[in-house]
């Protein structure tokens, strides 16, 4: 299938999940997270999830990587929507967010660090395939900031649902994840 056709099928799909339902499978994301072996990480890039798209959340996967690593460092990304470029900053417990234009939290101020600091990110998604691929909102936003990253990053995509066999207009400038999280299931590729 292609790229636009699977936005709308699981924008759906996650538009259809109840609030416990929800809950239910963000416990289970936490559990799949849990069982990643992760090298030593020192600064993950993660993002605030967009409640009107009813994204999964990744706020009970930062707290436990601050339980398993005090001292790591959270950024969270702050876009430009005329460039479509990102940058990550660095946040604290007391970080304000404030919604963007297109409903998406990002850190009101902090500190913007280059994107070689980054040893994980974890990459918000509609849908992904077996191969590693994934299919987010269009903008290309992840993949750009991705090219100028060191190419050893552990990319991480978290999805409420499993995985299409494929997605068939993949381009070039689609970067593959190293893992893919589901309530059942972690993909390695």
């Amino acid at each position: 299938m292609q790229k636009k056709e699977l936005r709308t099928i699981y924008r759906q799909k996650r538009k259809a999940l109840t609030p416990s339902e929800k809950n239910k499978l963000d416990d289970l994301l936490l559990i799949q997270f849990q069982k990643i072996p992760l090298p030593p990480i020192q600064t993950i890039l993660t993002y605030a999830a967009i409640d009107e798209n009813n994204e999964p959340p990744t706020d009970l996967m930062v707290d436990y990587l601050h339980f398993t690593i005090p001292e790591l460092e959270v950024a969270y990304p702050k876009s430009n929507l005329q460039t479509q470029q990102m940058e990550a900053i660095l946040t604290t417990e007391d970080s304000f967010f404030e919604k963007n234009e297109w409903y998406i939290p990002e850190p009101i101020d902090g500190t913007t660090i280059a994107p070689e600091q980054v040893d994980m990110i974890c990459i918000p998604l509609l849908t992904f395939d077996k191969q590693g691929y994934r299919v987010g909102y269009g903008k290309g936003f992840y993949d750009k900031y991705l090219a100028n990253c060191r190419p050893n990053i552990i990319k991480i995509g978290i999805s409420y649902f499993e995985p299409v066999v494929q997605i068939s207009d993949r381009n070039e400038f689609d970067v593959p994840l190293n893992y893919c999280i589901t309530p059942y299931k972690t993909y390695v590729f």
